[in-house]
């Protein structure tokens, strides 16, 4: 649940022992996005930074050093430990955070374009294994022309930041979003998904009721996570919305066609 003035400014949850959830609290921003830390034993990925905050307001950096400093004690994990802050897609709300972080040693932090995402992670389809924690990187434009999607096996997530998330699913290429939601589809009937986890929550749990744009409280959340077997779902609601644009209303996603 986010609830406004009373929402602590970062939300920390571990998913295991290698995996933490954070959200950007709706007290420091009204889109309160997740982020995503995800460990193995050579390095760590950290998988988007936030909205725009003063550093006071929003601890991202100490936040992030101390998860990893707690993991590598955990695992009795000595000397160089480097993390990649990579972006699902380089809109505001998911790379402020990275100037928290720019001086930050052993930290690599992907560019924002769509060439520095390749030359971080190959052109398509590479696996970027963390020690002993392969993830596999796609391209998946729609939304944006440099947004990825990862696929964590150790979890069974399928990272998709704005792509797919219960809320508006706002697609500035509906051809290519199309395309992309065929690819994830068949990527999913590939692969053991145990759920799709985007970036934010904008729906009510009453069916086809989204929160307005800017909405600070928001006490009847769903949860985060899709079933894999949503996908096929927006993937026909995206086919049906090429050449239409405009909102259109399903029960746990909105998708507002920006694209013409």
């Amino acid at each position: 649940m986010a609830s406004g003035s009373d929402d602590p400014a970062l939300r920390v949850q571990w998913h295991g022992p290698d995996t933490v959830v954070l959200r950007q609290g709706k007290s420091v921003h009204h889109e309160a996005p997740f982020l995503f830390l995800l460990l193995g034993t050579e390095r760590a990925l950290l998988l988007d930074t936030g909205a725009e905050a003063d550093p006071e307001d929003f601890p991202l950096r100490a936040t992030v050093d101390h998860l990893v400093d707690t993991w590598l004690e955990r695992h009795e994990i000595t000397g160089r430990y480097p993390l990649v802050v990579a972006h699902s897609h380089p809109h505001d709300d998911h790379v402020a955070g990275d100037q928290q972080l720019a001086d930050r040693p052993d930290t690599t932090i992907v560019g924002h374009d769509a060439a520095a995402v390749a030359a971080c992670f190959g052109p398509d389809g590479w696996r970027f294994d963390l020690g002993g924690r392969p993830l596999e990187v796609l391209k998946t434009p729609g939304h944006h022309p440099a947004a990825i999607t990862i696929f964590d096996p150790a979890t069974g997530w399928l990272l998709t930041g704005d792509t797919v998330y219960p809320g508006r699913l706002y697609v500035d290429d509906d051809v290519a979003f199309a395309v992309t939601l065929d690819r994830l589809v068949a990527f999913t009937g590939e692969r053991e998904v145990t759920a799709v986890v985007g970036c934010h929550i904008e729906m009510t749990t009453q069916p086809g009721v989204d929160y307005p744009a800017g909405t600070i409280e928001q006490p009847d959340e769903p949860p985060l996570q899709l079933g894999p077997d949503r996908l096929a779902v927006v993937r026909a609601a995206a086919h049906a919305a090429i050449g239409a644009p405009g909102r259109h209303v399903f029960d746990d996603f909105v998708i507002d066609n920006r694209a013409g």
